[in-house]
C-alpha cells in the first residue's frame, strides 16, 4: 500500500532508488528522507524516499555525494 506508514529496509530503499546504502544513511542524517531506527537497523519511509528521488531528478542534480 502507498500510505504514509509504508516502511522499508535500507537495502529495499537502495534497490528501489538506485542509491547506495551509505548515501541513504547520509540523507537520513541530513533529514532529507524520513526514517526510524529500530534497534541497530534503519527503516525508511517509502513515500519520503520516492518524493526525494523525484525531486532530485527534477532538480537535475545527478550527484550522489553530499551537497556542499
Amino acid at each position: 500500500t502507498m500510505n504514509g506508514d509504508d516502511w522499508i529496509t535500507t537495502q529495499e530503499a537502495a534497490d528501489l532508488s538506485g542509491y547506495h546504502p551509505e548515501h541513504l544513511r547520509r540523507l537520513i542524517k541530513q533529514g532529507d528522507i524520513k526514517a526510524r531506527k529500530i534497534s541497530i537497523v534503519w527503516i525508511i519511509n517509502r513515500q519520503s524516499l520516492l518524493e526525494y528521488v523525484i525531486q532530485a531528478k527534477e532538480s537535475g542534480d545527478k550527484r550522489r555525494g553530499p551537497k556542499p
